[in-house]
């Protein structure tokens, strides 16, 4: 008789159920995070476990690789698509625990993809970049306000993140506490500046593109790190059937639930990978600015709404892009995305591809 078990996991403990094949709960028991004592309470039962559902909350990560080292079937749960019954008066661990069980023996478990043990390492270190330079911007933004407030004056941003000559103390020097202000902003700015540095080295030393992703760079506004960080937070292209699969999990889709042609309510808008969200926003601005056809779709799409539509519709675009860039091994082509060719240049000028400088 096969066992089906699922484990509620939580951040210092887990609670372990498992249920026969005519739904029958055979053992319930909660326990701490330790893989040796979850293995271990598996273990009487291993010849008859068809599988092991693991919910995926922030900390899977060891569970799921212990289990699956253990020589378990692990099935990593989906938590933004189970549904549980509304009616329900009382819910805890255990019963979450019996329904992960529950659906993995019916066959109707959402479940989520296990990405490589091996490649999560270097996605996490790209991950602490992009915190890197979001902390970054935030003290930029600071420090900007700073200036003009005082002064009345606008700081270019590369001006304040650039390295070699600090532009910074002559604007606050009239006063003290101004000019402290300033000095522990910018040596902050400063120090994440070498630290995303040597994020990028490290990463650039330890991987490259693969032959499928590599056309990447022909997106505008993608360049080699936005490039790796689309990489290793895709993963397989195939686990997406449909670019609308894709975008939807890049958070580039809206959510609106309507029911005779009348708005009844939202959906989960953050589910999906805030990662690729934030790559694709990145690429977006990128684009706006430097190259002309994605500047030209950008302005058409202002005009009729506002900055932020139209931020999201580019970001929109170079998603769906790069799915069938990754997914056909093709290069960018901008009259197949906007429908129309590309401007021309004016004589005497090239055009410098914007991947170069998105790689920020």
């Amino acid at each position: 008789m096969g066992l089906y078990a699922g484990i509620d996991l939580h951040a210092s403990s887990n609670y372990l159920a498992i249920v026969d094949e005519s739904g029958k709960r055979t053992l319930r028991c909660k326990l701490p995070n330790d893989g040796e004592e979850v293995v271990s309470a598996l273990e009487p039962y291993r010849d008859q476990m068809m599988g092991v559902a693991v919910e995926s909350t922030f900390n899977w990560y060891w569970l799921v690789d212990t289990l699956n080292e253990s020589g378990l079937r692990v099935h990593l749960a989906n938590p933004a698509a189970i549904q549980k019954y509304s009616g329900l008066k009382h819910c805890d661990d255990k019963y979450d625990a019996f329904w992960l069980a529950e659906m993995l023996r019916l066959g109707i478990l959402p479940e989520g993809y296990i990405y490589p043990k091996e490649e999560r390492p270097l996605r996490d270190l790209l991950r602490k970049r992009g915190h890197l330079v979001k902390l970054r911007t935030s003290l930029i933004l600071s420090l900007q306000n700073i200036v003009a407030r005082n002064r009345g004056l606008r700081v270019n941003a590369n001006e304040v993140k650039r390295l070699k000559k600090n532009r910074i103390p002559p604007l606050l020097e009239e006063n003290e506490d101004l000019a402290m202000a300033g000095r522990v902003s910018k040596e902050t700015i400063d120090f994440l500046t070498r630290m995303i540095r040597d994020i990028e080295i490290a990463v650039a030393r330890k991987t490259s593109l693969k032959d499928s992703y590599r056309n990447l760079l022909t997106i505008p506004g993608i360049g080699r790190i936005l490039a790796l960080t689309i990489m290793l937070e895709t993963g397989p292209i195939g686990r997406f059937p449909k670019v609308g699969n894709y975008v939807s999990y890049c958070r580039k889709v809206g959510s609106r639930w309507t029911s005779n042609e009348k708005a009844k309510g939202k959906g989960n808008k953050k589910n999906g990978n805030k990662y690729l969200a934030w790559a694709f926003s990145e690429a977006a601005e990128l684009a706006r600015r430097f190259d002309p056809e994605c500047r030209s779709y950008y302005n058409r799409k202002m005009h009729r709404s506002n900055f932020l539509v139209a931020h999201q519709a580019l970001a929109h675009k170079l998603a769906r892009a790069a799915y069938y860039l990754m997914k056909d091994n093709v290069v960018f082509m901008p009259e197949k995305l906007f429908g129309r060719s590309p401007p021309a240049q004016e004589p005497g000028r090239a055009h410098v591809p914007c991947r170069e400088r998105g790689t920020r």
